[in-house]
């Protein structure tokens, strides 16, 4: 099964520093913070999240240079945080201003 793909838009709220993996690649962690309206059981509730992401690479580094409070389309892919984790983070392939 390889339905895996999530889309969110919201603001930066915190980026960590570009850092390298032993084999040089670049990563960066930040967090995005979503608020909207969305429809559920057919009524409208207001919906609040944090949601925790990671860049690699080149998105890394593009995401590196983003400033805390810009307003941004993500996409990418759900993972566990790490091999013993059952904590869900957003690795991102697509950044959109927003």
């Amino acid at each position: 099964m390889n339905c895996n793909q999530t889309a969110i838009c919201g603001k930066i709220v915190e980026i960590a520093s570009l850092r390298y993996t032993p084999a040089g690649v670049a990563v960066t962690e930040f967090k995005i913070s979503h608020v909207s309206r969305q429809i559920e059981a057919g009524r409208s509730r207001q919906v609040e999240c944090e949601v925790s992401a990671v860049a690699l690479g080149q998105m890394a580094e593009i995401i590196s240079r983003v400033t805390a409070g810009t307003a941004v389309k993500l996409v990418g892919f759900l993972a566990k945080k790490s091999r013993m984790s059952l904590q869900l983070v957003l690795h991102v392939n697509n950044i959109d201003p927003v």
